[in-house]
């Protein structure tokens, strides 16, 4: 794998017979883009150490793309193969490596990706490997991020990596390493990691899949450290949504602020987003939940749609997406006194078997193996009770804005309940 990708650099009919190849896997706009591009970042590549202003040099190739830490070097290693590299990365390079990995077939984007996270170019993909690929990751998305501290970022990352599987021997060392397979099935168990490392060359402007992390929007005298959800929590629930904008989630109920009531927790999220996350923190330390996609609304049966999914926090890190198998995707019940149907919410599975699911006095709840969306256990144990519940509502950015402008004026006098909630989620001082 790595080991061929470090051989020397073929002849140049081959070379340029590839990129004669490569050249139509775009139109000549994009192509006409592509060489611009080429030529401005080739032009700033002469004042860096290195650049003749006819290749892009190391320096300004990872400012341009922003990518930080050793994926950026690696990412530069891998473009640069066609020429050798000597003299940093040509046109030949770049549109060799982007047809490859934007255009190629799924096999062939998915073989770049794979051989990118083996940093070190042995052909063995490892622990330390995704450890260093995380941690660029970190450094590149949320070197900013100031409200999540230290100790949040280690143990948020440490959950993606708990949940990789290692299955391959490392050439008779004494060690595990991740094949092909095993990592197809890492990346669709936290699709926010395969959206980041497949948008890679794409330009810094235009939004990039994986790049973005919602804004979350929680009253001031909440201390950061009582909530379940962090920006690295967001960022990897967010990948499971088809939607690529960034977003805004605002809390709507914590059981720590609200008391751990049914009837509290649907009155919040009724006045709320359709949208939602609910995510739980058992006794046991395990945090998990659901994404639902429709409001909670009383039902007699299940209802929802296909985006819904089920996923892992802590101390894995995973999404479950439906397989169509059945439609018991969401759950809502209250008042009902039939034991055919159970009073609370949930997902998945069938009544009293569900995928994620908890008790209408939410004092209790239970999780089993479904194959609605063909999870495991969310939690340690098939019931659990749970310690700590709060739920989000989402909304695409700009979306909010217009809300806060419906709820100005009138409404909020007359309504005192509703001013209340606004100030939940920090909207009614706005208005004044």
């Amino acid at each position: 794998m790595g080991n061929a990708l470090a051989s020397a650099p073929s002849s140049s009919s081959s070379s340029t017979s590839r990129f004669a190849i490569a050249s139509r896997a775009f139109s000549k706009q994009e192509l006409d883009g592509l060489r611009a591009l080429f030529a401005s970042l080739a032009a700033q590549s002469r004042t860096t150490a290195g650049g003749g202003g006819r290749a892009i040099s190391r320096p300004v190739f990872l400012e341009y793309f922003g990518i930080r830490g050793a994926l950026g070097d690696r990412l530069f290693q891998l473009v640069a193969r066609e020429s050798g590299g000597g003299e940093g990365i040509t046109f030949e390079d770049l549109i060799v490596s982007k047809a490859t990995y934007e255009r190629g077939t799924r096999d062939e984007v998915d073989e770049f990706i794979y051989q990118l996270c083996d940093v070190t170019g042995d052909g063995v993909l490892e622990r330390s490997d995704l450890e260093t690929i995380l941690a660029s990751i970190r450094e590149t998305i949320f070197l900013e991020n100031k409200e999540a501290g230290e100790g949040s970022n280690n143990r948020t990352f440490e959950a993606f990596i708990n949940s990789a599987v290692f299955s391959k021997d490392a050439g008779g060392v004494a060690r595990k390493s991740m094949s092909l397979s095993d990592f197809r099935s890492w990346c669709t168990l936290i699709p926010s990691l395969r959206k980041f490392l497949g948008s890679l060359l794409m330009p810094p402007d235009l939004g990039r899949p994986g790049f973005q992390v919602p804004v979350l929007h929680y009253p001031e005298n909440i201390s950061h450290d009582l909530l379940l959800l962090n920006k690295e929590y967001a960022w990897h629930i967010g990948g499971g949504f088809s939607q690529q904008e960034v977003q805004e989630w605002k809390l709507l109920y914590h059981s720590s602020l609200h008391g751990q009531s049914f009837n509290t927790f649907l009155g919040n999220v009724t006045n709320g987003d359709a949208q939602t996350v609910i995510i739980v923190k058992d006794t046991e330390g395990f945090v998990f939940g659901g994404y639902a996609s429709h409001p909670w609304e009383r039902h007699s049966d299940f209802y929802g749609d296909m985006k819904t999914f089920l996923f892992k926090l802590y101390p894995e890190a995973s999404i479950f997406r439906p397989t169509g198998a059945n439609k018991n995707l969401q759950w809502c019940a209250m008042n009902f006194s039939s034991d055919s149907i159970p009073n609370g919410i949930g997902f998945g599975g069938q009544p009293h078997h569900f995928g994620f699911f908890l008790s209408a006095n939410f004092d209790q709840g239970h999780s089993f193996t479904c194959t609605t969306f063909t999870s495991p256990a969310l939690s340690k144990t098939n019931r659990f009770r749970p310690e700590v519940i709060e739920c989000w509502g989402i909304q695409t950015k700009g979306a909010l804005d217009e809300k806060a402008e419906l709820v100005k004026g009138t409404v909020l006098e007359r309504f005192k309940e509703d001013r209340n909630m606004l100030k939940l989620v920090g909207l009614a001082n706005a208005s004044d």
